[in-house]
């Protein structure tokens, strides 16, 4: 017997466990399993899609009316031809609309689906925890808080829908506000390999840091500020080299700009060296996505030996196909020029004829940074303010002199002067309560 899951034009090709939960539920719905009086066999069936259900809360943190929020999360998640053209753009025109509304007339009516008559009849004890679910105060393992409130708020606003439009205009504000899939929950993302070849995962979890945290530095916040806004409202923009000492901020400052241009679209890929050569697989899944893509590159640099920078320099600029205008890199490292220069690479332009064109493929690299941000260690005096700020900011309660005695003793055990180096001397005191007075 066909079940109304079956009739979905656009919304399929879900996960195999979650077409098997849809599946049954449906099925349930209609009695597709049998006769109606193989009661036995629905309960079974029942009991397992609460289980399942159950599972899913835990995993992912729902609460509330865990259907409701199995069919929200399905909806966000299904990459398919109507929510790839709504993400960050908003209602679209043409009869994708119709095949969108097909789909979301079964989908009201999965939401508007009475279970009490069928529950009461097989006899279901506990169906209320499927209804009116709490959730434990643990973290999900797959959404962090902020993504699972969104779909959970999702599932009730779909609830308070009167008709199937109301539905599509609600899912379809939703792909506006926050696109659809991974890239549309989450911010930053990292390079796997499966059996299906180069893939984008999700980072469910990264670090809340603002730009304000990061004390002083104003004139580097700027510029980094200047070129990623430029991009994420189409404008040109330049790929971005940040440079320094050790613990200045340069990564942290990478952080901020995935938290603060989030809701702007843009979203954050984590590459590391020995993954350059998938640069161009990485590149080919997100240059058609309405979202603005920066590839981050942390503590890039190389040694003689390494040549992986060739595959990083040939997609920066050089391929035939040009770099896509939703894709930007940035990088950080300690070395201005990224890759490791000797006296003997100098010596060997006496040496050798053509010497000179092996340091000049070296430093073009760097070269390629369209916008270079030099992140400098504090001098003393700066130093002593990123402390005294940071005490204010956690509540350390020292007095002035007693706090920046203890901090210049911390500083020269544990590596100098340097942002990380405060930050870490407050966690040290806020840990430990030493601050506390």
């Amino acid at each position: 017997m066909k079940t109304r899951e079956q009739e979905l034009i656009i919304y399929r090709n879900f996960e195999e466990r979650d077409e098997k939960l849809l599946h049954d539920m449906t099925s349930l719905m209609c009695g597709g399993l049998g006769e109606r009086a193989d009661g036995e066999k629905m309960a079974e069936v029942m009991y397992r899609c609460m289980h399942c259900l159950l599972e899913l809360a835990g995993n992912y943190g729902f609460y509330g009316n865990l259907w409701h929020c199995f069919l929200s999360d399905l909806l966000v998640n299904n990459e398919n031809s109507y929510s790839r053209a709504c993400e960050i753009r908003g209602a679209v025109e043409g009869s994708i609309n119709k095949a969108a509304l097909h789909d979301i007339v079964i989908f009201k009516e999965l939401f508007d689906y009475d279970f009490s008559d069928l529950v009461k009849e097989l006899g279901i004890d506990g169906f209320d925890l499927i209804t009116d679910y709490t959730s434990s105060d643990s973290e999900s393992k797959v959404y962090n808080s902020r993504i699972r409130e969104r779909i959970c708020q999702l599932a009730v606003k779909f609830t308070k829908d009167h008709t199937p439009g109301e539905m599509k205009d609600t899912l379809t504000e939703f792909y506006r506000d926050y696109g659809v899939g991974k890239f549309g929950l989450h911010k930053a993302f990292r390079i796997a390999h499966s059996e299906q070849g180069v893939q984008i995962v999700p980072i469910p979890k990264i670090a809340h840091v603002r730009l304000d945290d990061l004390v002083g530095y104003e004139i580097p916040k700027r510029k980094l500020v200047e070129n990623t806004e430029a991009f994420v409202k189409g404008r040109k923009a330049n790929n971005c080299l940040l440079f320094g000492d050790a613990g200045t901020g340069k990564s942290s400052s990478i952080k901020a700009i995935a938290n603060e241009y989030y809701e702007k679209g843009l979203r954050i890929i984590e590459v590391y060296k020995h993954q350059f050569k998938d640069l161009n697989d990485v590149i080919s899944q997100i240059k058609n996505r309405n979202y603005k893509f920066i590839i981050y590159m942390d503590d890039l640099s190389f040694e003689d030996f390494e040549i992986e920078y060739k595959y990083l320099k040939a997609v920066i600029e050089g391929g035939l196909e040009r770099k896509p205008d939703n894709v930007l890199i940035y990088a950080t490292s300690n070395r201005r020029h990224l890759i490791r220069e000797k006296f003997s690479d100098k010596e060997d332009r006496r040496d050798h004829l053509h010497a000179g064109d092996t340091v000049q493929e070296k430093l073009s690299l760097a070269a390629r940074f369209g916008v270079t941000i030099y992140f400098a260690a504090p001098d003393k005096k700066e130093f002593q303010n990123i402390v005294t700020v940071l005490a204010e900011r956690y509540h350390v309660e020292l007095p002035a002199d007693t706090l920046l005695q203890e901090a210049g003793k911390w500083e020269l055990a544990h590596g100098g002067l340097s942002g990380r180096c405060a930050q870490q001397f407050i966690d040290y005191l806020t840990g430990t309560n030493t601050g506390n007075g």
